[in-house]
């Protein structure tokens, strides 16, 4: 599957995840004090399939869904994002109904193969039914990344696994004269930038 650069070559989970650190996050507003959600019950399960195999667990480490990636984008779209519900909520329909042609199952009952496939043609631009199917993808797949490695005050990172992946010992105020050497790793503090109430990826 392709990056946002349409010339740039394919990119593996790892060289995503190598990356991920230069990803923005979305600026929520009260997102975490008063959680609410923007997709149906069909909606988000077809974003948890989607996510699911953009980033899928393995050898590594958890993928984007246990991240809690399809989460921060549900909570995006019912803040931050509002604006973007009704075009990612046409492009979650279009993902099925393109699944239901080429397959004659919703996507999220295929096959991680038979989704992989679809999502392969949706980010290429061969997948009908879009608007413009690689726009879609590129901002799925950055919104996934976002829910990733932001801080899970926004909804994703859940139980910092994100953080963990890359190796980012979260915020802190001060850093101890060992952790400073160039050879050492910051003790992951598990720590969310916005206070106790967050630090267990709720």
């Amino acid at each position: 599957m392709q990056p946002d650069d349409q010339d740039a070559p394919q990119l593996s989970r790892r060289t995503v995840l190598a990356s991920a650190t230069l990803v923005p996050v979305a600026a929520l507003t009260a997102a975490a004090q008063a959680p609410s959600t923007a997709l149906s019950t069909t909606e988000r399960q077809i974003l948890d399939a989607f996510v699911d195999r953009l980033v899928p667990a393995d050898e590594l480490g958890p993928g984007a869904l246990a991240c809690g990636a399809a989460n921060y984008i549900d909570l995006a779209l019912a803040d931050a994002l509002a604006g973007e519900k009704a075009t990612l909520a046409e492009g979650l329909a279009a993902v099925d109904a393109f699944a239901r042609t080429q397959h004659g199952m919703p996507f999220p009952q295929l096959t991680p193969d038979q989704k992989d496939a679809v999502l392969t043609e949706i980010d290429e631009g061969r997948a009908t039914g879009f608007t413009n199917p690689r726009a879609f993808f590129a901002r799925v797949r950055r919104l996934t990344l976002e829910g990733m490695f932001s801080d899970p005050y926004y909804g994703g990172n859940k139980n910092f696994a994100g953080w963990d992946l890359i190796r980012y010992p979260g915020p802190r105020l001060a850093v101890a004269p060992e952790e400073q050497k160039m050879s050492a790793l910051p003790k992951p503090l598990h720590q969310s930038a916005y206070g106790s109430k967050f630090n267990h990826g709720h």
